[in-house]
């Protein structure tokens, strides 16, 4: 039989394991008939309900939590694209014939995610074992030794459940430290010069994928500015630190550098004393209203977006180089100058702005060249906030992203 000629449907619904498909929002799409033999419900029963609905908890036992780990395991599917193996749940079913009437029921259930071309979570496979019976045949022989092995298995679940929970907690602890310390590092929202500049951070939905990203703009003497983007390899309070220490000796240097290019080979050279430098992407534009140019260099860093006024947009890609501290030795970095014209837009970001899983960056640029090109005319804080509207992620980005806009 060719590919063509499957009908994965069927396949689907002969599939020996017990699978239902989910909606990021937990209302079941379908579910093979494994899954309804074993749940005792009817397609009619599952379809276009919300999970919890169907299988809520066993409001008669107190310390019922499978309803909850089990949410607690989609969502974190849906926000991290990642697959999510379960430990052993004791998840009680209610009869459909008799409601007061509920099964004690074992299951061990792992949480998949499925994904469009543009990387976002549309489906959740949720695949389950029952292990019931094996919990039963146990306690057949030795009651004792059952009863022993089961409250062994709800102590270890249970253990896990609060080391998770701990875990999340310490984590959303770090973001919020981080945050605040990104959010005082990072310079505020002012002109530049007297020209028009909006800056923006959005931070990233994951509590580990924050503070590596930050912006900057420095005033260079006659009518310039020197604007600048990058991003720390790491995460949390680490990247935060090393993102204020590269930032800040990125700005010194802007000030007695004779360009960008040399700005960067000196941040490279200190970034070398610095642990978790390593690696790390940066972009510095000088801005010269008199002369009407552009001159920059990149570290390793996506290429900042020059939108003309005909609605063209040129990504500046002429003065790339490898990262900061890629090279064991010291090289002298390229710079590209390019002119523009009044009313002209520079737009500088990180990656969490463009890079989707999965996803070729070439499709991310071209989506900002769209964006970019649709919002002509419009003020560098209009379009910031457009920016982020249309290109980030629905349902959260998985990267913090830095994004500076200034009208020129």
């Amino acid at each position: 039989m060719t590919e063509a000629g499957i009908d994965y449907a069927a396949v689907f619904h002969a599939l020996p394991g017990i699978v239902a498909l989910l909606t990021p929002d937990l209302v079941y799409v379908d579910a093979n008939d494994e899954f309804l033999r074993m749940s005792g419900r009817t397609r009619e029963q599952l379809i276009g309900e919300y999970l919890f609905d169907v299988f809520p908890d066993n409001p008669a036992d107190g310390a019922a939590t499978g309803m909850r780990n089990l949410e607690a395991s989609l969502r974190r599917v849906v926000a991290d694209g990642e697959r999510d193996a379960m430990a052993l749940q004791r998840y009680d079913v209610q009869s459909v014939d008799r409601p007061d009437v509920w099964e004690e029921r074992y299951w061990s259930p792992v949480n998949v995610p499925v994904r469009d071309a543009q990387g976002r979570v549309v489906l959740l496979v949720h695949r389950v074992e029952e292990v019931t019976e094996l919990i039963r045949a146990e306690r057949a022989p030795e009651g004792s030794r059952a009863r022993v092995l089961e409250a062994e298995l709800y102590t270890r679940a249970r253990e896990l459940q609060d080391v998770n929970e701990r875990l999340r907690r310490a984590n959303a602890r770090a973001r919020e430290v981080a945050l605040v310390l990104q959010k005082a590092m990072l310079p505020d929202l002012r002109e530049a010069g007297h020209h028009r500049a909006a800056v923006r951070y959005r931070p990233a939905t994951d509590a580990l994928n924050v503070c590596g990203d930050w912006y900057d703009l420095v005033d260079l003497p006659g009518d310039r500015i020197g604007v600048a983007v990058g991003d720390v390899v790491g995460h949390g309070l680490e990247a935060a630190g090393v993102m204020g220490q590269l930032r800040s000796a990125l700005s010194a240097a802007s000030l007695v550098a004779r360009g960008p290019a040399q700005a960067l080979e000196v941040l490279g050279l200190y970034a070398r004393s610095i642990e978790g430098a390593e690696s790390t992407t940066a972009v510095q534009i000088h801005i010269d209203w008199e002369t009407r140019t552009l001159v920059y260099s990149s570290a390793g860093h996506l290429p900042p977006a020059l939108l003309h006024t005909d609605g063209s947009v040129e990504f500046l890609d002429q003065a790339t180089d490898p990262p900061l501290g890629a090279r064991p030795e010291h090289v002298s970095r390229p710079q590209a100058t390019t002119p523009f014209t009044e009313g002209a837009i520079l737009a500088l970001y990180t990656d969490g702005l463009i890079e989707r899983r999965h996803e070729d960056i070439d499709v991310g640029l071209r989506r900002l060249a769209d964006s970019l090109t649709r919002h002509r005319g419009d003020d560098p804080e209009t379009l910031a906030d457009a920016l982020l509207l249309e290109l980030l992620p629905a349902d959260g980005a998985t990267d913090d992203t830095a994004l500076l806009v200034v009208g020129l």
